[in-house]
């Protein structure tokens, strides 16, 4: 009997699980079931990175908000066991968590029943412990200083972090998730995951409006006036690129999917595969100085003190290294971070074309159509835009050169709306226990504003909700927001609200702080100079 369980096992206990992870399986925990996640990898349109952060970790949560029934339902397949107690999440293999493989005759029995792991699963785990070297080759070749500067204050956020928010003990945390299944039971069942299509009927009629502006300029050679209505145009759109991301629209991957790639990448020249390969990571580890690459922004700004040293990241495989442009440019990046925001459009057209000429394009599995969709629709766009517009149609190199700029410093709000609402917040790991709940109102700030005014900041005034429920329609979000506000009054999460004039003081307040500590290490470092004295700094 003994044997038959061991090759059949209903329930895995923790140390099976433990090994399998050891062994480099892609183990997941969802709904008390044990999911190998190995085979779906490959099929997984939202690529590696996302499911490797769930390894070892209840995502009960995180499948539920970002997939629909039908495809958590099918999921199914997967299952390779149950457990029969509360888990308690480890910390995954790519955040540098150490597992201890059984040698037991009923792990080798079993290791035919898991799918063999991926070459991909292979390449995120060496990242990993490339990872965890790294570091410890850094701090060891540090002078210890700078090193020491960063784990101090990274250290004083964590504990601001505890004073601030309820414990991250086991117990507490379960009692949140548990109430905040509540809240998503309560949200689908108001029926606030329904899209009122009015609403893009209206969306569509002031898109038309603004590329009507821009047209109407044109003809009559109001170039600069024409490039204006071409940005406000490009600012607009591309909230509908980002609910289409998101499925937030249909619901239909295809259908979202592709209306997101027609308007991300053939009307703004950006492609939605680069967005969503990097804004699903950021989603799932919001903040996480290592981890998520919409805060990895060394040389030019570093809104963590854990930046200032050299720092792996998971998302880049790569170390951002501090150079010497970097010591100048962190000291002034509050007052750079507009006029970088103005042209930080450029900076997208190169990752997006990176993206697609790169392996995680290339890796797209059941989605295959993707990459050669978005090639075709850019290569319209730059032809459009590019040759079409600026190369035939504008008469001098002048006109050309104010084009290009003054359209695309108009979308510099869309690039301080996006940075507002985790820019200014905590960048503080404080462990795996921490709720999926807790970590995203922990690292997110909303934008209070009136309703009226909903339509310029595009739902991405509403971060924090729609960081907890990404697929509600941004429509939607107001009306979540006051169920997240009787959430966090239950909880004791704090749920944080600023202004957008105050969002942006909290921003660059932010900015200088980290500024500041890099100050104080490039005067410790003279003072060591001239005294040739290491300590008491």
């Amino acid at each position: 009997m003994a044997k038959a369980n061991c090759k059949s096992p209903k329930v895995l206990s923790r140390g099976r699980i433990e090994a399998l992870i050891a062994k480099g399986r892609t183990i997941v925990i969802s709904d008390n079931r044990v999911l190998c996640l190995d085979g779906w990898l490959d099929e997984h349109p939202g690529g590696l990175l996302p499911v490797q952060h769930m390894v070892g970790r209840d995502a009960t949560d995180q499948i539920a908000i970002y997939h629909d029934i039908e495809v958590t339902k099918s999921m199914e397949r997967w299952q390779i066991g149950t457990i029969d107690e509360e888990w308690v999440d480890f910390e995954p293999p790519i955040s540098g968590g150490k597992f201890r493989s059984s040698p037991s005759a009923c792990d080798q029995e079993n290791e035919d029943t898991t799918p063999a792991i991926t070459k991909e699963t292979m390449e995120i785990q060496k990242g990993a412990n490339v990872k965890v070297q790294t570091k410890a080759d850094v701090v060891r070749s540090e002078t210890g200083q700078r090193a020491d500067a960063a784990q101090k204050a990274e250290q004083e956020e964590i504990e601001l972090d505890a004073a601030k928010y309820p414990s991250v003990d086991v117990q507490t945390q379960r009692e949140i998730t548990y109430k905040f299944r509540q809240l998503h039971r309560r949200v689908r069942e108001e029926g606030l995951y329904m899209c009122h299509y009015i609403n893009y009927f209206k969306e569509a009629c002031r898109y038309t409006s603004l590329f009507a502006g821009f047209a109407v300029a044109l003809h009559f050679d109001w170039y600069l006036t024409a490039a204006c209505f071409l940005g406000l145009f490009w600012h607009q759109i591309m909230f509908t690129a980002h609910d289409a991301g998101h499925l937030a629209i249909t619901h239909n991957y295809v259908i979202d999917t592709l209306i997101g790639l027609f308007v991300a990448d053939f009307c703004c020249g950006l492609s939605l595969g680069w967005w969503k390969s990097s804004h699903n990571v950021h989603h799932l580890v919001p903040n996480h100085p290592e981890h998520d690459p919409d805060i990895q922004n060394v040389p030019l700004f570093a809104t963590s003190s854990t930046s200032i040293s050299p720092t792996f990241s998971t998302y880049y495989q790569r170390t951002l290294e501090w150079d010497a442009f970097a010591e100048v440019a962190i000291q002034v990046q509050k007052f750079t971070y507009y006029p970088v925001m103005c042209v930080a459009r450029f900076k997208l057209y190169a990752l997006s074309w990176e993206y697609l000429l790169s392996s995680k394009a290339v890796r797209i599995g059941s989605v295959y159509w993707v990459r050669p969709t978005e090639v075709l629709f850019m290569a319209i766009y730059w032809y459009l835009f590019g040759y079409c517009l600026v190369w035939c149609t504008l008469p001098t190199w002048p006109i050309r050169v104010a084009f290009v700029l003054l359209s695309h410093m108009i979308t510099m709000p869309l690039h301080v709306q996006i940075t507002l609402s985790h820019w200014g917040m905590s960048t503080a790991d404080l462990g795996p226990s921490e709720s999926f709940a807790q970590k995203q109102l922990r690292t997110t700030m909303d934008v209070d504003c009136p309703a009226w005014l909903d339509w310029i900041h595009g739902g991405l005034q509403f971060q924090a909700v729609h960081h907890l429920f990404p697929r509600v329609p941004r429509h939607n979000l107001r009306k979540v927001q006051t169920l997240i506000r009787g959430f966090s009054a239950e909880t004791g999460i704090k749920y944080t609200t600023y202004g957008f004039v105050d969002g942006n003081k909290v921003v660059l307040s932010r900015l200088n702080e980290v500024a500041k500590q890099l100050d104080v290490l490039a005067k410790c470092s003279v003072h060591m100079m001239n005294h040739g004295d290491g300590h008491g700094h």
